[in-house]
Formats: C-alpha cells, structure tokens, sequence
C-alpha cells in the first residue's frame, strides 16, 4: 500500500491483511534469533491486535479521516503498517519521563490533567517562556507543540486566541501530553542535514562482532600453519633420500619432539578457532600423533609409518622445505595478512573517536573520524600505525555526515530520491518558518513541523485527504501571524532548488511520494499554482483522480503542445486535454461543492489505456489493468515533471541533454536485470518510467541537440550486452520512427511502456518479432 499518497482509492478495508500482518509477527516473535527483533515483533503484535480488536467491536473506522472514535482530526493516531491506526494516540500512554520529572518539581500530582492546570499558572507559563526562548526541547509528535503556542500566544498579547487554544486542548488533558521534553541543546542549523546521527552510527559500528571465519583464518596462519613448519623440519631430520626414518632418532630428537607436543597442548589450549589441526586425516595431525608415539617409546606400524612419510612427502611437495626461501617468503606473506588488524578491533578505534560528540547530531567533519590509525592510537591500543579503516566502517561515519543537501547527494550519502525525500522535511521545516517574523515562535514552527513529518499516514477511503499541518490547533491560532512577500519568495526559491537537485541528481527516477509531499508544502506556500501528483498504488486503485490531474496534464499541454517529440510519441492530443482541462475548471466555478473527483480525466486515461469498454477491466481489482490506467495519467501529466519546468521553473546547470543520457543509462542498467528473471514486470516497468523521463528531457533539448542525443543513445545501447541491445532496439527504432515524423510503433519498432495486461515486449527473448508483439 501507499502510504503517502495524499488520498487512497479503496473500497472497504480489509481485515484479512491485519491479521495477516499479525500471524507474521507472532511468527518473528518466537522464532527469530535476535532478542531486539523478536522484542519489536511483540510490539507490533500488540498493535495489530489492537487494530482487529477496533475494527470488530466499532471503535476504529478504518479509512476515515478521523479513525478512533472520541478523537478529532488532528490528534496524531498511532498508525502501523498499512495505514491503519491502532485506536491509540501517539500523545498518549504512560507519562514519559520527562513528565514525571515536571510533576515533581511543581509539586502536583504525576497525572496529565493536574500538569496542563500547571502549565497555565503564572510559574508554569514562566517555564514554558524560558523554554521558548532557549529553544532547547525536542517535539517528537505534533501536540507537543500545544501549550508552547499558547505560551507564545499569551506573551504576544493574543489573549483569546490562547484561551480558544486552551478550550480546544482541555477534553484531553487528560489523555495527551501537549509539552516537549527538555534538550540539552538547541536544534541544529537547518541548512546542514545529516541521513544519520552519531547515535546511529554508534549503534552501527558497535554491532560489529569478530568475524568467526577471518579470526579462524588469522589464527591458522599466524598459529597453526608455522607450527606445521616446525613439525615438518623435526621430522625432516630423520629423512634420508627423501624417507623419512631412515635414520634412527637420538635422545635429543626425542627432547626436542617432547618439547614441541608440550608446546602443541598449549596452544591448542589457547587457540581454539581453527580446529583442523584435530582432524586425524590431516597433515598436521598424522605428524603430531607419530611424534606422540615416537616420543613415548612405541615403534610406529607399517600403517602409521605409511601415513608419516606420504604426509611429509606431500607437504614438502605443496611447501617447499623448511627455511627454503620460496616458503620462507609465502609465511612472511601470510604473517603480514595475519597480523592486519580485525574490522572488529577497527571499530572500537572508530567508537572511540565518536565516543566525544553529542548522539542526536550528526557529524560536521568526516575525515579524522576515519583516518588511518595514528602513531599515538597505535600506541594505545596495540594496532600497527597507518592501518586503513575499511570501507565498511567508513559508511556509518559518511551517511552521518551534516552538510547541505546537494553535498550529500554529491558524495553519494543520498543515493536515490527516496533518501533524498527523508532529509527534505528538515529544510522544508526550516523554510516554512521563515514565515514568522518573531525567532522563538519561527523556531517552534520548524520543530513542530518535522514532528508532524513524522506523522504516519492513514489508510483513507473516498478520495479523504491526509490532515495537514494548517489544519492543527496551534497552527491555525498562529496562522495570522505568518507574513507573505518574503516568506513566499522564500519557499519559491527553495521549492525551485529542491526540483532541481530532485531532477539533475535522479534523472531517470520519478519523485516519490514522500518527496512530492513536501514539494506541495512549498508550492502551496510560495502560490506558485504548482499541482503536484502523487504515484498512485496500482492494487489499489478504483479509476478516480483528484481534479489537480487534470489540471497538472493542463500544465504539461502548455509546455509539450505543439507538436513536442513527448507528444507525439505518446499520442496525446495536449490541445484536447488543454480544453478539457478549461472546461472543467468552468464547470467547477459553477458549483457550490468542489468536486473531489475528475470524472473526464480519469476517462480519458481509461480510454488511453484501452479500457473504457468494461468496468472490469480497470479499477476493480486487476492490478495489470488498474497499472495501465494509473501510466496513462503519469504520461499525460509527466508526473510532476511539466509543473517543476513550468510553473517552478527548474532549469538544471547540466542541461536537458545530459539528463536525458543518464536516464537512458538508468533505462540500460533497469533492461540488463530482466535477462534471466522469472519476474521480471516491476523492473520493465520502472525501466519504462526512466525511459518516460528520458523522452521528456529530450524534447525539451534544442533540435541539435535532440539529433545528437538520439544518435548517442543508438551507440550507448550498441556498447551494452547484446541481451540489453536486443531488448531495447524495438524501443530504440520507434523512437527514431517518431521523431523522423512517423508512429513508434510502425514496422520493427515499439512504444516502451511499462504497464501490459495481455504480457509485454520486453519479456521475450527477440523482442519485436511477431510473437512478441
């Protein structure tokens, strides 16, 4: 399921998929080998059963707005997997510590409701003032921000307003904390982001255990392999032409042999990992037990004998004679690999360099953090100067790193547009304060709104909207105090670097959800009258769309109508959508309702997608047909590209040329993995989408530089494995055939699209022959 869509298309819930999401639970928790894990797996057995407990008994109304009842909108639920919320609030439960604490020291009762009437006295509202302007507290969930506003409000002089604030919070005051726990320092400067903490890296690296099979290796060079040297020069001793015995040992041998076995126990005694040495069909272990009887006085027989000198025989063979210098050089080799030191004693030197700075923050500096060991670490610690930290310990210092956003994308800390999309809500959070002009209520603002960030969405039916941040209590008795003007060229600005840096770093990725979300933040801020869509969940999808499709494939006609190479390749008629669109947009000036669904759109995509004949080919349960509906409006809008070029106004530093290559090598690397997959649809369709992406950037190149792309992108693919090359000439030739003036899917070629209900194209081994077609 989609969870951040900004509306669900379902029907009706179904409880089959909680209890299914609670049998797999109930099954980690007692079968899993990791306490921590079987520990998580009860907690989320818990809520399930919580969930199904609610939707029998009527107390949970799965798909509202408003799902637990005697809960308004805005109180945060406690949501799990899926969307569904478990009818408690994420305010609520057990005092925090926190709580406790500011209970105590105001001397009233630990119970919530006497700790609201606390913080509304005249030393309650002091403290809340202190902590105002000290902006040392940490807002985890959105109603923590509750008596901090009212404080603020208070102070201000905006008396009513804080008393219709408080008249709203009182009916669970008994229920909800509405204050922040105190931090020891204020939030860290929005314009550095950070993927992970200190903390997080901490918890990483101090996960590491000893690698039971390198440390079994080290132990067999560094321990028992020179010992298996010596015992093949002691016997070498009594060897003759090459037999060994052939002389007959002296009271000395003898010594020396008991030395060497008193020697043998203590090290087996004191290494323990490396256990081949005790295998009685090894080398090492045939020498030593003859020596055992030869040192006790026993003559060997014929059979042990036999075993000795093919043992020896063969290790001469494989090593080499003792102190010759090929061996010689091999144990010198082996010696240095062996006394290199382990990941495990790396990550200790890694802890403790962390071990100074504050948990919850990342990392301004990664370069001393993973720098070879220095001179004097060596010396206390015991590991060789200049040792290297590997690459697996530097990763969890990196993706701590706190820099601005395009630095991390640009070091590979952010690898993807969905990592991206966890990290913009820390920037968006510090550019949506920017609307108040007064510092403690802008710094209470940004951290509010990335708790409400962390806000779960809900499983909502009937075209519902998630609740936004606007629509809170707080926010709302605030909302007179945010200015325009600046404040909007603000959020514009960032709102066109964040498309951009989206666009340039992902240029074959569609934006995901989370992304869009916080890229509609901005939009509605800045009143760019940027519609932004978000990807819809094929399984569940019902054939709706909200009117902001229409009108985003509106905005997509006004920039690739007239005859772009987009156009044309996909068959639209942008003029028709352009009319559609104002017709609609007339009809609903006209109404008193809003409409929430596009009625016209959602049946052009279903014309598009060939299944406007029967209801039940789309929006009813087929996923196939549901996905080729879904691909149409994606084309029709670009999916958000238009409206970031459009209305935004993105134009990224590498040109349009340069995005449209690299999304061709995303279309590339995408086709490889389909050679020899049993399931190969989700990666056909993901490499059709990085092709969608590829064709708008190209019709937005100049005529030059379109031709000189189209021929790269003909020589790109000849470079490629021929499974690849295969695959993607028929997309290739229709391509070619479009922009040459005629149908992609003339003669050899094909339209590349990723959704198909009757098997697709790509699948076939020689695609576009005429079974494939």
């Amino acid at each position: 399921m989609d969870n951040d869509a900004d509306q669900q298309h379902l029907a009706e819930a179904n409880p089959g998929y909680a209890s299914g999401q609670l049998a797999k639970a109930l099954r980690t928790a007692h079968t899993h080998q990791d306490p921590d894990t079987r520990h998580r797996a009860q907690e989320k057995g818990r809520a399930w059963r919580a969930v199904l407990a609610g939707m029998a008994n009527g107390l949970l109304s799965v798909g509202s707005r408003t799902p637990v009842a005697g809960l308004p909108a805005w109180v945060t639920p406690q949501v799990v997997r899926g969307g569904f919320a478990t009818g408690e609030a994420a305010a609520g439960g057990p005092l925090r510590p926190y709580e406790t604490e500011a209970a105590r020291q105001a001397g009233v009762p630990a119970q919530r409701r006497a700790l609201f009437a606390y913080w509304l006295s005249e030393d309650g509202l002091r403290r809340l003032y202190d902590l105002l302007d000290s902006g040392r507290y940490e807002v985890t969930v959105p109603e923590e921000a509750a008596l901090l506003t009212v404080a603020w409000l208070a102070r201000a002089g905006e008396t009513d307003a804080a008393l219709d604030l408080v008249e709203e919070l009182v009916p669970f005051a008994d229920r909800l904390r509405f204050t922040p726990a105190p931090a020891d320092r204020p939030a860290p400067d929005a314009a550095a982001v950070h993927r992970r903490t200190v903390g997080d890296a901490r918890h990483g690296l101090g996960r590491r255990r000893p690698g039971e099979a390198v440390e079994t290796q080290r132990e067999a060079l560094a321990v028992w392999q020179p010992f298996g040297d010596e015992l093949l020069a002691h016997w070498l001793e009594t060897a003759e032409d090459g037999r060994v015995l052939a002389r007959t040992p002296d009271a000395a041998w003898h010594e020396r042999g008991a030395a060497l076995l008193r020697r043998y126990r203590d090290l087996a005694r004191r290494h323990t990992r490396c256990t081949k040495h005790l295998d009685p069909k090894q080398n090492l272990a045939i020498l030593r037990g003859a020596l055992e009887e030869s040192v006790a006085g026993r003559p060997l027989d014929a059979r042990r004998l036999g075993l000795l000198r093919h043992a020896v025989t063969s290790m001469v063979r494989r090593r080499g004679l003792p102190g010759s210098p090929e061996l010689t050089a091999l144990r010198r080799k082996q010696a240095a690999q062996a006394a290199l030191p382990s990941h495990h004693a790396l990550a200790q030197l890694v802890l403790r360099r962390l071990s100074g700075l504050p948990p919850e923050e990342g990392v301004a500096e990664v370069g001393p953090l993973v720098a070879a060991v220095s001179q004097e670490e060596a010396r206390e610690t015991g590991l060789p100067a200049g040792a290297a930290i590997p690459r697996a310990l530097r990763r969890p210092v990196e993706t701590a790193l706190s820099a601005p956003l395009g630095t991390l994308v640009e070091r590979g800390v952010v690898p993807s547009a969905e990592v991206m999309a966890e990290l913009v809500p820390q920037l968006v959070a510090a550019t949506t304060a920017q609307a108040y002009p007064e510092e403690s209520l802008r710094t209470l603002a940004a951290a509010h709104y990335r708790a409400f960030r962390n806000r779960r969405s809900l499983l909502l039916l009937n075209l519902e909207r998630q609740v936004r941040a606007e629509e809170l209590p707080w926010v709302k008795a605030v909302a007179g105090w945010r200015t325009g003007g600046e404040a909007d060229e603000v959020s514009a600005l960032a709102l066109r670097q964040l498309g951009e840096l989206a666009v340039q770093a992902f240029p074959g990725t569609i934006l995901p959800n989370p992304l869009v979300r916080e890229l509609s933040v901005l939009a509605r801020q800045a009143d760019l009258g940027a519609p932004l869509v978000e990807e819809l969940a094929a399984d569940i999808f019902m054939g709706t769309f909200t009117p902001k499709f229409l009108v985003a494939a509106r905005v997509a006609a006004e920039l690739l109508g007239g005859g772009s190479l987009y156009e044309r390749y996909y068959a639209i008629d942008y003029r028709a959508v352009r009319n559609l669109a104002i017709l609609e947009a007339g009809e609903a000036q006209l109404r008193t309702v809003r409409p929430r669904a596009s009625a016209r759109f959602a049946q052009l995509c279903a014309e598009r997608a060939g299944a406007s004949s029967t209801r039940s080919r789309w929006g009813s349960g087929s996923v196939a047909a549901n996905g080729t509906v879904i691909e149409q409006a994606q084309i029709l809008t670009t999916h958000n590209l238009a409206t970031l070029v459009h209305r935004v106004g993105i134009s990224p530093a590498t040109g349009w040329e340069d995005l449209a290559l690299r999304s061709f090598d995303t279309v590339c690397r995408l086709t490889a993995r389909v050679h020899g997959n049993p399931r190969p649809l989700a990666t056909i369709k993901d490499a059709a989408y990085a092709w969608r992406q590829m064709l708008f950037h190209l019709s937005l190149c100049t005529p030059r530089e379109q031709a000189r792309a189209l021929d790269r992108l003909t020589e790109e693919a000849a470079r490629r494995p021929g499974h690849v090359a295969t695959r993607l000439a028929p997309a290739l030739t229709g391509l070619r055939q479009t922009a040459e003036g005629g149908s992609p899917d003339e003669g050899e070629g094909r339209r590349l699209l990723g959704w198909a209900t009757d098997g697709h194209w790509m699948r076939e081994e020689t695609p576009g022959t005429t079974a494939a077609r």
